[in-house]
């Protein structure tokens, strides 16, 4: 069996412990700090920061202004946790925001972390100017049994140690197949298999995902709105905002503006990406 990724020793699980938790988070900042608030991204599920990377370098060049990506726990280079909730990683880009001296953000996020950009918009609205959220909605997601089959296809590949990067990855690929039929999400998923000590391991935490795949899935409940300016931005071929999310998307976000961008799917940047960076900088504030 494929060996997920060992970090640092867990913390005690939240039944122990009286509050959440934040991580420290991997990041990277780009560009010169500007008279315009940083612009935040927060990649999605299974995910890192690379996947933003090429958005962040023409964001922060066409923009002139400073662009943070960032791991989400249990992703890429951050710590792995056992809690994997809305609170928890929110928490952990308010302590990232707090240990970079960052007084108030543009926050933009796809999926999962649009889902966190707006938990975090929300929580402290103080930290939020403005928001963009890609491709999601605050509402419930109900794909959990089709991720839940991922995982367990994730945790079932067995790649003997010894063999190149392209053998081991030609070989997962094989074996994830049979449940991941879609090429290009396999080659997604397949950014997490990484080489440690000869051997290859998933960098994710496929268990702290599973256990909290339903909170990943859903939102929590929030009553006091965010008053700041926000962008939903979806795929015109994607399911993921429906008009029947748009009376809780006004209820709590009172000056949303939704936008669909003609022909893109659920990976808005990656399918459309003139497009998105378009939308996005029509959207941000004068430098």
């Amino acid at each position: 069996m494929l060996r997920r990724l060992r970090r640092r020793p867990r913390p005690p699980p939240p039944a122990a412990r009286s509050a959440v938790t934040a991580v420290p988070l991997s990041h990277a900042l780009l560009g010169p700090t500007g008279a315009r608030p940083p612009l935040v991204l927060l990649h999605g599920l299974f995910g890192s920061r690379g996947n933003l990377q090429t958005a962040a370098n023409v964001l922060a060049r066409r923009s002139g202004g400073q662009v943070l990506t960032l791991d989400a726990r249990n992703h890429g280079g951050s710590p792995h946790s056992p809690v994997m909730t809305y609170e928890a990683m929110s928490l952990d880009v308010q302590q990232l925001l707090a240990r970079l001296r960052i007084p108030k953000c543009i926050v933009l996020g796809h999926s999962m972390g649009g889902k966190t950009a707006m938990a975090l918009a929300l929580r402290r609205p103080d930290l939020v100017e403005r928001l963009i959220s890609v491709d999601i909605s605050p509402v419930s997601t109900t794909l959990v049994s089709e991720f839940s089959a991922y995982i367990s296809a994730m945790k079932s590949v067995s790649i003997p140690a010894g063999l190149s990067r392209s053998a081991a990855r030609q070989l997962a690929d094989s074996q994830l197949s049979p449940v991941v039929q879609h090429p290009q999400l396999r080659q997604f998923l397949l950014t997490n298999l990484v080489e440690v000590e000869g051997r290859y391991v998933w960098r994710v935490n496929l268990e702290a995902i599973s256990h909290h795949l339903e909170d990943i899935m859903s939102f929590p409940v929030f009553h006091k709105p965010y008053p700041g300016p926000t962008l939903f931005l979806g795929g015109s071929n994607s399911p993921y905002i429906s008009s029947k999310d748009y009376p809780e998307i006004h209820r709590l976000f009172p000056k949303a503006d939704i936008q669909f961008i003609e022909g893109a799917g659920h990976i808005v940047h990656q399918d459309k990406f003139e497009e998105f960076i378009t939308a996005v900088l029509n959207f941000l504030p004068p430098p």
